[in-house]
């Protein structure tokens, strides 16, 4: 039977209609002329919503609201706790200008906790205050305030190694096989644009042979420098209407890796013998990358005095805080990743992120303390060589042996919870393009200072399927299961794409982590049980 949260659902999805996500799109054979231009405002007398909208940092009484227009206008956000919107209120918003690239949020408050809320986003022209877009409708769920079931999904990488949006097979399908399973938000664990893989018409799949087809935009066909090109990427990817239905149900939880400026940056990233770049200061590329990435997030800014800073503690209820990490931004430059002393150049979380998550994790009342991060901790990702022809590497991990180098860090963390007998913690994390579940086990581990724990790996959600990665055993994990491709950068026509889906009970509290893939089939399941303090 439908509760009566799904009963109002399936009834505002009726009202809305086709508006539910919708931005003022032509179809797919068309956007080789027409949607190929950001500037659509000569076609249209009224102000358009040109990529849908999204919610994102949903909490117990409020949640942002992100849409774009195609000219400068007023964002309007009318929300509703009934889904014919009988009780509507109207909230007046930011000015969506040029500086932005037409993009706007308004970060809803008051709200009550545990709540259905259902909204309608208008766009008012600011040279015509009698012209409005039609609206275009989503809805979410506030965080509860007592223990109630809780579902969320997972995952990342999304149109990487030039498979884009392929309109002969519907898009990104795997957005709507997760839109169905009717989750209570997602977390974007990084990589959601790939500004160094141009996309093209098509490609060849290696493995049949068979012809990829891309729909493509001008800003996409090339690695991104300007800030109009890494703009480009992130409204290519609003293109997929599968994409834009599930940013109308489903807040995300967004944070970013490495794609998002280019492959495996850091301080030191060299881009001299890259003929694909005239830009070769990695500092701008940063700047810029950061600038629309920032502009396209469904994320809540942070006061100027804390920077451009995306890590930060979402609570969900007395069952669950989420704690979102940044492994890109503090990181010191990669090197061989073997110091035998902390430094500058073991720094990867840094000092100011790792003193806050700790703190924030000895402070939780919550049952869970999810650890949503960017890349795992004991896979062994290499970054070259270095001028002493030693390998570089781009997370904690550095080869089998004591800590050393960035594993300090973890290190460090890893202690503290013990020493705080912190329980309930649980990574979640993408980036290496398979899925995979790790238990660290210090029984097995060079390092023994620390309780056991989960980590669950999934991704990608549109991008080239990769081969696993070695484990480094400093902190003892342990392979329980993994899928990955049989070789480099299959497409995603071999539906090794994945994700996963947690659901926490609210009357036994036990968490179950499933894996799964394009066709929503569940490769692999755990339950976990609450350590009780």
């Amino acid at each position: 039977m439908m509760n009566d949260y799904q009963k109002s659902r399936r009834t505002f999805i009726k009202t809305a209609g086709l508006a539910l996500g919708a931005g003022v799109f032509p179809s797919w054979t068309g956007l080789s002329g027409i949607a190929a231009s950001s500037n659509t405002t000569a076609l249209f007398a009224q102000p358009q919503l040109t990529h849908g909208i999204q919610f994102g940092d949903v909490l117990s009484d409020r949640a942002i609201v992100w849409s774009r227009a195609d000219r400068p206008g007023r964002m309007v956000v009318e929300y509703s706790f009934n889904p014919d919107f009988n009780d509507s209120k109207r909230v007046p918003g930011p000015l969506a200008s040029e500086n932005t690239d037409y993009t706007a949020r308004i970060d809803l408050t008051g709200l009550p906790a545990g709540q259905d809320v259902f909204v309608r986003v208008l766009f008012q022209d600011i040279n015509n205050p009698r012209a409005w877009s039609q609206a275009s409708y989503g809805y979410f769920r506030t965080a509860p305030e007592h223990a109630k079931s809780i579902r969320f999904l997972w995952s990342g990488d999304t149109c990487g190694q030039g498979w884009g949006i392929n309109p002969d097979i519907g898009g990104m399908r795997i957005y709507e096989t997760m839109r169905l399973t009717d989750p209570d938000f997602f977390i974007h664990c990084g990589d959601s644009i790939y500004a160094d893989c141009p996309i093209q018409e098509s490609q060849i799949v290696h493995e049949t042979g068979e012809v990829w087809r891309n729909i493509v935009i001008p800003e996409v066909v090339k690695v991104a420098e300007t800030l109009d090109e890494f703009r480009g990427r992130y409204k290519y990817n609003l293109l997929d209407h599968n994409l834009r239905r599930f940013n109308a149900e489903v807040p995300t939880v967004w944070l970013w890796d490495d794609h998002e400026i280019t492959n495996n940056w850091s301080p030191s990233k060299d881009l001299e013998d890259d003929a694909r770049y005239a830009e070769k200061n990695i500092a701008e590329l940063k700047y810029r990358g950061t600038i629309a990435a920032l502009e396209y997030a469904p994320i809540r800014y942070y006061p100027a005095s804390k920077g451009q800073r995306i890590y930060r503690k979402l609570p969900y209820g007395p069952l669950l805080d989420v704690f979102v990490m940044d492994m890109r931004s503090y990181r010191g430059a990669n090197n061989y990743n073997r110091q035998r002393q902390p430094g500058i150049n073991t720094a990867y979380l840094g000092r100011e992120q790792l003193d806050w998550l700790k703190a924030g994790l000895k402070n939780s009342t919550a049952v869970w303390k999810v650890i949503a991060a960017d890349m795992p901790i004991g896979l062994q990702l290499p970054d070259g060589i270095d001028e002493q022809n030693r390998r570089q590497f781009e997370n904690f991990a550095n080869g089998d042996g004591p800590v050393l180098g960035r594993e300090f860090e973890i290190a460090e963390l890893l202690a503290f919870v013990k020493q705080e007998n912190i329980v309930n913690m649980v990574w979640f994390t993408a980036d290496v393009h398979y899925c995979a579940a790790h238990y660290y086990d210090p029984g097995k581990a060079r390092f023994k200072d620390f309780q056991p724990f989960w980590e669950f790996v999934s991704g990608p959600l549109n991008a080239g399927g990769f081969g696993p990665h070695p484990l480094d055993d400093t902190f003892g994990p342990q392979l329980i299961f993994q899928k990955a491709s049989p070789s480099p950068n299959q497409s995603p026509l071999s539906g090794l794409q994945f994700f996963g889906q947690v659901d926490i009970d609210g009357n036994s509290r036990i968490m179950t982590v499933a894996l799964k893939d394009i066709e929503g089939d569940t490769l692999f399941t755990q339950d976990i049980a609450p350590s009780i303090v």
